[in-house]
């Protein structure tokens, strides 16, 4: 009993669980061409540039609250699935896109209105993102970031991929239903996660493409990659990377997604991200407002 006389009240201490992955830091997807870049994640989506590392022509690191994309030149690779944004207005989203339209004409750009809380967009090069507008109690309280990045993955593989994450990893990893389709749902850092649904449709070859992750046990997952044979680069001391998820059974390939994976002790762990505001322009400026804040502010 408390002090009022009532029973002191029962939570579901689960549901704050983090599991071993801290941190998810950054998508990375190389494009043939940084203008068309600018044009769509900085102009069309509203994202911001990093204004301290990376600022030449050959790559560029883009801000999402405290995530990034990474867009180094070369040939183009796609992620086999979508990732999610948070953006903090959707209606001046769908006119950022509509502005840049022409400009990205010949490519793969499109976009939808879906309702008045998501727009969905696919870049000049084929990459599907789903924006979504914050929502209190949903997608751990951000106003502008990345929860999700969804990989499709083969009939039959969310239980392995579970088990992978699970015993490899060390994060929890829940299998589940959605809209008909079993998923896998990888809790990853604060508010983040990684999902893999499972699609009967088939699945272009893997390119490339990798994302990046930080681990609280850096040490465990990098010695059972290794039992498997599966450790593909010893980057330095904070860092290595794999790329096969596999049946740990058996051995056989699950998906293929390379993580560049770092320590809680890497030089960029936690990096504190500039965020702007896109409203703010030379045209319609209001002193103190060009930055954004990635969270959703008290309740009233």
């Amino acid at each position: 009993m408390n002090d009022s006389g009532m029973p002191p009240p029962v939570f579901d201490r689960t549901t704050q669980d983090v599991g071993n992955i801290v941190e998810f830091g950054h998508v990375n997807t190389r494009v043939p061409d940084q203008t068309l870049a600018t044009l769509y994640y900085i102009s069309g989506l509203g994202l911001t540039r990093d204004p301290y590392l990376v600022v030449g022509v050959d790559n560029m690191w883009v801000n999402v609250g405290t995530c990034q994309f990474h867009l180094p030149t070369g040939p183009a690779q796609v992620i086999r699935g979508v990732t999610g944004l948070v953006l903090p207005d959707i209606a001046a989203l769908a006119r950022r896109l509509e502005h840049v339209r022409p400009r990205l004409a010949g490519t793969a750009f499109a976009f939808k209105v879906l309702d008045k809380d998501t727009v969905e967009t696919i870049s000049p090069w084929g990459n599907r993102i789903r924006c979504h507008a914050p929502t209190p109690g949903k997608f751990g309280g951000i106003s502008l970031g990345m929860p999700y990045v969804e990989f499709d993955a083969p009939p039959g593989s969310a239980e392995g991929i579970a088990r992978f994450y699970r015993e490899m990893l060390g994060s929890p990893a829940h299998v589940g239903t959605e809209a008909g389709e079993k998923i896998v749902r990888v809790p990853v850092g604060r508010a983040e996660s990684l999902v893999f649904r499972e699609t009967a449709r088939a699945l272009p070859d893997y390119d490339g493409n990798h994302i990046q992750v930080a681990l609280a046990d850096f040490s465990g997952p990098h010695r059972r990659l290794l039992e498997h044979g599966l450790v593909t680069e010893e980057s330095n001391d904070s860092q290595y990377r794999f790329a096969d998820i596999v049946d740990l059974d058996s051995g056989k390939l699950l998906v293929t997604v390379e993580h560049e994976v770092r320590s809680m002790r890497h030089p960029m762990f936690a990096r504190a991200l500039v965020n702007r505001n896109p409203a703010v322009t030379n045209n319609d400026y209001a002193t103190g407002h060009e930055a954004l804040a990635w969270a959703i502010g008290p309740a009233r």
